[in-house]
């Protein structure tokens, strides 16, 4: 039985409750990019002691793998569950799904790489979900003949990476998202275009 089963009802709410808080202040935290976050300022920004932190998240590298495994989640989360009107659509719809993802967990990522030295398996084991929950979705626009044929999802993919890495706010970048996104296309199909289809951020969880 773990600690947490030990707890009585009210302490595990009580428990839950601190820790999303503190995930909700990190990730406002580590949303500036030029922000050098510490623990004691997460703890301060989530209304929890130190030791409440510690107890949730026994270091900084702990915390940042919880932040992006939660979202990382949601991407996969939203591959299963996007809705379009056609097969292309909704790949199209999740490939912007994945840019926001990746254009705002940029610096986590960086922290976390100089925390963990670049080791271990953490990324290519959560890149390796992220492919295996989009997969279907491009098998399928493939196989509408609504997305081109002669590219794999990890080229795909490389592809939004290298956008979401160019320096500039969402007026200048969404235009060059775009352009990839068009250049996706089987050719002779048009595809739905919409007027507003410029990166978002995340919605806060």
């Amino acid at each position: 039985m773990t600690s947490d089963q030990l707890l009585s009802p009210s302490r595990r709410a009580d428990a839950e409750r601190n820790r999303a808080k503190i995930l909700a202040a990190a990730r406002s935290a580590f949303a500036d990019p030029e922000a050098e976050v510490s623990m004691a300022e997460v703890s301060r920004r989530a209304g929890v002691g130190m030791a409440t932190l510690y107890r949730n998240f026994p270091g900084k590298r702990e915390l940042l793998e919880a932040l992006f495994i939660d979202e990382v989640n949601a991407v996969c989360e939203a591959a299963e569950t996007v809705e379009a009107e056609s097969p292309g659509a909704a790949f199209m719809a999740w490939l912007q799904r994945f840019f926001a993802f990746f254009n705002s967990k940029r610096h986590v990522g960086s922290q976390l790489l100089r925390h963990s030295g670049g080791t271990g398996s953490f990324f290519s084991d959560n890149r390796d979900r992220v492919l295996a929950a989009a997969r279907p979705l491009l098998t399928a626009a493939q196989q509408a003949h609504e997305i081109r044929g002669d590219l794999t999802l990890e080229q795909i993919l490389d592809m939004i990476i290298a956008v979401a890495s160019i320096n500039g706010d969402g007026a200048y970048s969404g235009p060059i998202l775009q352009a990839a996104l068009d250049g996706l296309r089987a050719q002779g199909d048009a595809g739905p275009r919409g007027t507003d289809s410029g990166p978002r951020s995340p919605a806060p969880k």
